[in-house]
């Protein structure tokens, strides 16, 4: 069996993979609080976690990997999103979990196993409040709950920092029902007009750390293999989760790794609305003013050029080598013509063969996830001179794609692929009108060649002008013209152009 190499941010050491259960692989990521799109920062840990849990499916099998991601539909921001738009809460989180999820599958991210919903388990969250203030390690004050920092021993350790150095930087009011600055809520109060479910402590709703505590216990156990994140979850989030879990099931060791991915900046400055680097992926993906419009191959492409623990630049350079990769990966794929990009599209993906996968690849990805050793590699002409001397053409191709595909990458639709299937067959002759859009293209493309036999030269820049807004490249010479569908290609703005 492959052997899986992960950096433990608990150990602050790469440490060799070894799951409590082999048959069972369980791994927990914080998932969103649904009240907004997600932006690209969002979208980081989706795309990390989403390679990691197609790792693990393919060295322990798909049916032995347990991949849970939350939702948080209860919190302040969705109160506030509510209130402002005038809708009720079930409507605001409805409608951003479907974005979410739309957003998410756009750059080729797995459905988790399960996604439990916060609201789901309150019940949950309030019996394991009740056994922390039955051991001591929780208390109740003005309606509130707060877990009791100081009755654990290791707090801070997850982290690095010590509660004297935590509580001296605090630069928080502190409430003065507190009996320690860097006591956190469990359960606070609701007012009249939010949300709020009976407990004990009268009417209210969770505190945020306790949700993941709670439905990771509830769909995992006590203990399980992998807990995964941003690295601003670090402190406070996860910090207290730990705190919470291992006191509540004294003796567990709740998550055995911790994996954390670094931030994400857009031309070596932090995201943010007042610098005007702000996206969110719906925004690429649609097409902004400032950046044009993105697939969501591309986005997940630049993401995986970084490795997970380095600080990654969305910058122009960036955005530029994605594109041309990704071009790359889909051209590939219709390099041995038409009938074998077809066989390539008749795969099942949830059933084909995972040894088909460049071992190769896998290697780099159990080293840590080394997305970009992977990608490098399947950039190399002579890793496949190595496969295609000794396979078929379609079982060749079928072990790039194959991966291609650990690391999230399906491009077998993709407008490069079969531009570049349709070249192979004219070169060896082969009689083939397999894509619909090629006609559309090839009559405007004749349109544009009688134009400039007639000296309409406007006429031809136009007609040139709406297949490059439709997502071509255009290159007009002597020789004639020759026109390449990108992976942003968009058919329907030529069907009106005459």
């Amino acid at each position: 069996m492959v052997e899986i190499k992960l950096h433990n941010t608990a150990s602050r050491s790469k440490e060799v993979f070894t799951p409590i259960d082999p048959e069972n692989v369980r791994m927990y990521v914080c998932g969103p609080t649904v009240y907004d799109r997600a932006h690209l920062g969002n979208a980081r840990p989706v795309v990390v976690f989403d390679v990691l849990y197609r790792l693990l499916r393919h060295v322990y099998g798909p049916d032995h990997v347990t991949y849970v991601r939350n939702f948080t539909d209860v919190d302040d921001k969705i109160i506030e999103r509510a209130d402002r738009d005038d809708k009720p809460i079930d409507e605001i989180t409805s409608e951003t979990t479907r974005w979410y999820l739309e957003d998410m599958g756009a750059l080729g991210a797995l459905e988790p196993d399960q996604m439990p919903r916060a609201t789901q388990h309150i019940g949950d969250m309030v019996r394991m409040i009740e056994g922390l203030i039955a051991s001591d390690h929780a208390y109740e004050a003005e309606g509130h709950v707060l877990f009791a920092v100081e009755s654990y021993a290791d707090y801070g350790k997850l982290s690095g920092r010590s509660v004297d150095d935590m509580i001296a930087g605090a630069r928080v009011e502190v409430a003065p029902y507190k009996r320690n600055p860097m006591d956190f809520v469990l359960w606070k109060p609701a007012k009249d007009d939010e949300p709020g479910w009976d407990s004990p402590w009268g009417r209210g709703r969770p505190g945020w750390h306790i949700e993941c505590s709670a439905m990771s216990y509830e769909i995992l156990g006590e203990s399980f293999d992998i807990h995964g994140g941003g690295n601003d979850l670090m402190f406070p989030h996860h910090e207290n989760e730990i705190a919470q879990s291992k006191c509540a099931h004294e003796g567990a060791g709740f998550a055995n790794y911790w994996l954390h991915n670094e931030m994400l900046q857009v031309e070596g400055k932090k995201m943010s609305k007042s610098l005007g680097n702000f996206f969110t992926v719906h925004d690429l993906l649609e097409g902004t003013q400032l950046l044009g419009k993105f697939t969501g191959a591309e986005i997940r492409m630049a993401f995986l050029l970084s490795h997970y623990r380095s600080v990654m630049d969305f910058g122009a350079a960036r955005r530029k080598e994605a594109r041309v990769v990704a071009n790359e990966f889909a051209s590939l794929l219709g390099s041995k013509g038409s009938e074998t990009l077809k066989a390539l599209r008749e795969l099942d993906v949830r059933a084909f063969d995972r040894e088909l996968v460049l071992p190769e690849i896998v290697t780099a990805l159990a080293d840590d996830l080394d997305t970009t050793k992977a990608i490098n590699l399947l950039r190399r002409k002579s890793l496949y001179a190595r496969y295609a001397a000794s396979d078929r053409d379609e079982t060749f191709l079928k072990r790039v794609f194959a991966s291609q595909f650990i690391l999230g990458f399906d491009l077998r639709s993709s407008p490069l692929a079969e531009d570049k299937a349709r070249d192979f067959d004219e070169l060896h002759g082969v009689m083939v009108r397999a894509f619909e859009t090629v006609d559309e293209i090839d009559r405007i493309k004749s349109l544009i060649i009688q134009a400039r036999e007639n000296g309409d030269y406007s006429r031809s820049d136009s007609l040139r002008d709406a297949l490059i807004a439709a997502g071509t490249e255009v290159r007009i010479s002597k020789e004639g013209v020759t026109v390449t569908r990108l992976s942003s290609f968009d058919p329907s703005k030529l069907t009106d152009v005459t």
